[in-house]
Formats: structure tokens, sequence, C-alpha cells
């Protein structure tokens, strides 16, 4: 699980607005790539790359404990090579998308976070 508090404390203040829109995606920039299932939604490349997500709010609602997120992250994959002796080519990164749901506890701020797959 992860801890998103300063984005609850943000929906407490003024529900869904631009401060709140704001918070979110730096939260979820300051995330360990680890902690989100980015992995699982690669379409395009082999592995993950270690640059920054940036993510967008697609929808939000809210439940008498939670509020749940379906949030777009834009990340980065990386196109691995063969590894062979005379592969000269550099890693290769391929621009990844994927939809996440992310359930916020309005008393915790832990939230679990799910991959959509349509």
């Amino acid at each position: 699980m992860i801890a998103l508090p300063n984005t609850l404390k943000a929906w407490q203040s003024n529900g869904f607005d631009a401060e709140f829109t704001h918070i979110f995606k730096l939260e979820i920039a300051q995330l360990d790539h680890k902690e989100l299932p980015l992995q699982q939604g690669l379409s395009l490349s082999s592995y993950v790359s270690n640059e920054k997500v940036s993510a967008i709010i697609n929808k939000t609602e809210e439940t008498p404990n939670s509020i749940i997120i379906k949030s777009g992250i834009f990340y980065s994959g990386i196109i691995a090579g063969c590894s062979c002796s005379d592969d000269p080519g550099p890693l290769d990164t391929q621009n990844e998308y994927c939809d996440l749901l992310i359930n916020i506890d309005k008393h915790t701020a832990e939230s679990s976070v799910k991959l959509i797959t349509e």
C-alpha cells in the first residue's frame, strides 16, 4: 500500500479542483515506480524505465470511506537489446500509458492501486 496524505488533505479542503489535481499529480510523480503496477501495464516495451511518471485524472468518486480516482499514467518503458557481445545498440525507450484505479482511505490516506484492464 502507498499513502497519499497530501491528496487526501486537498480533497478534504476543496474537493475536486485545480489544487487537488496538482497535488495528486505531484504525489504520484514522487512515488517509486515499484509502488505502482506499471510493469503489468506495459504494452510496447519490456521493462519500466526510471524516468518520471506523470498522471492525469480521468474520474473521481467519493464514498463514505474513500476517494476513488481513475487515473491515466504516462511513463516510459525500455526496449532492451539482446545483450549479445556484438549488440552495440543503446537501450531504447518507448512511451507507455495505463489506467489505474486508486482507492484512498479517508481516515488513514492509505491507498490501494489496481491496474485497469479493459
